[in-house]
């Protein structure tokens, strides 16, 4: 623990000096377009980079995971249940009932097919499944409600989870649980912004000790503030973007994108296009955008990629050929009964759900080439592609 206290201390001590004066030539990144496409050899680098991902599921065809060329992934195993709250909404919970289950499930699948996946069980596994060629998959449950029956045994659940292969946690999903406020929570004034409650603070200090890594993906922005501070071990946002380029309570603020940072953790934008933008015509320069933005807040270290979709992209909109128009009629009922809940940011009509170009098998290799397009060096898109997640894992996951 003394360890990591001197790191967050550097790391702080690094920010308030100007850690990120690199970063100063963000907005002309674009210039050194022609120096990109003059080299060759940029193309290559990206056949060689470590691809990890921050949060996709288990596929039906096993070998997606082979053509999507990711390396490792966050791999959320969690089921549902579904209970109906006071105000006639429905809360999708990730009850134990239904998650223990579901990892049961995910480790027998992942066990019976060594050849092309790997469970991934420390941060070393990362490394080891690319040299095996494989996929090394991080259990990871979006709602830590799978564990609030064994509050008052020590979080004994988290020991039973652990044991099945779980090591990445998030606190909760939209709303709020016995840890934690969810980042969708309100009352009659359009939010409510709910801390990390003495169970979470307990949670956390549990999570730690165990080496599970932490998740605030869909937490409150006080939760989220809270966990970094208690937290003696880096934290994550697995998958968001950044609520300074699009004003939605899904979106996260600076500072939540630096709080992250400063605990030696990482921020993984997703593919979530009405998160990413409010242009009406989603593009990777959008995504691109995002992954800047959070560079400048929180410095590379804390930048990484996370889809939130199947390893393939999202199902509806591939059917669809990606159109936009159509697939976003899906999403319409649920972000229309937060409007009338006044929730940050569902006053705007979402008129796309992807970027076309990115919601693709090979996603990871476009969002490569594009971050050397837009001038990022091959070191710094080592790390945006994987070498963020591949430190994290390793610091955390021993």
């Amino acid at each position: 623990m003394h360890h990591f206290a001197n790191r967050r201390q550097l790391l702080k001590a690094l920010g308030a000096a100007g850690l990120l004066s690199q970063f100063g030539a963000l907005p002309a990144f674009a210039a050194t377009h022609s120096r990109f496409a003059a080299n060759p050899s940029a193309a290559w680098d990206s056949k060689q980079r470590l691809y990890v991902d921050g949060l996709c599921f288990l596929p039906d065809d096993l070998n997606d995971a082979t053509a999507s060329n990711i390396d490792a992934y966050i791999c959320d195993i969690s089921d549902i249940e579904a209970i109906k709250q006071a105000d006639g909404t429905t809360n999708y919970k990730r009850s134990y009932k239904a998650c223990i289950k579901s990892i049961s499930e995910a480790k027998q699948r992942v066990e019976a097919n060594p050849d092309k996946l790997l469970l991934g069980l420390t941060g070393k596994d990362v490394n080891l499944a690319k040299h095996t060629e494989r996929t090394a998959v991080f259990f990871q449950i979006q709602g830590a409600d799978c564990v609030e029956q064994s509050i008052d045994t020590d979080l004994s659940q988290v020991d039973e989870f652990y044991d099945k292969g779980l090591r990445v946690l998030q606190l909760t999903h939209h709303y709020g649980n016995a840890f934690s406020g969810g980042a969708l929570d309100n009352d009659a004034s359009g939010g409510l912004n709910q801390p990390l409650t003495s169970a979470g603070i307990a949670l956390i200090d549990k999570l730690n000790s165990e080496n599970i890594l932490v998740d605030i993906s869909h937490s409150s922005v006080q939760t989220a503030l809270d966990t970094a501070h208690v937290s003696q071990s880096p934290i994550v946002q697995s998958h968001g973007a950044a609520r300074a380029i699009v004003n939605h309570a899904r979106c996260s603020p600076d500072n939540v994108i630096k709080a992250i940072a400063d605990t030696g953790g990482l921020f993984g934008v997703f593919m979530m296009s009405f998160w990413l933008t409010n242009d009406k015509v989603p593009t990777t320069e959008h995504y691109i955008a995002q992954l800047k933005h959070v560079a400048n807040v929180g410095g590379i270290d804390a930048v990484a990629i996370a889809n939130d979709y199947p390893l393939r992209g999202q199902k509806t909109l591939l059917e669809l050929n990606n159109n936009n128009a159509e697939g976003v009629k899906q999403y319409l009922d649920w972000w229309y009964s937060l409007r009338a809940k006044q929730v940050l940011g569902y006053d705007v009509e979402p008129e796309h759900v992807v970027i076309p170009e990115l919601n693709h098998i090979e996603r990871m290799n476009r969002i490569d080439m594009a971050l050397g397009k837009a001038g990022f060096t091959s070191l710094e898109r080592d790390k945006i592609m994987g070498k963020n997640w591949d430190r994290v894992l390793n610091e955390v996951l021993i």
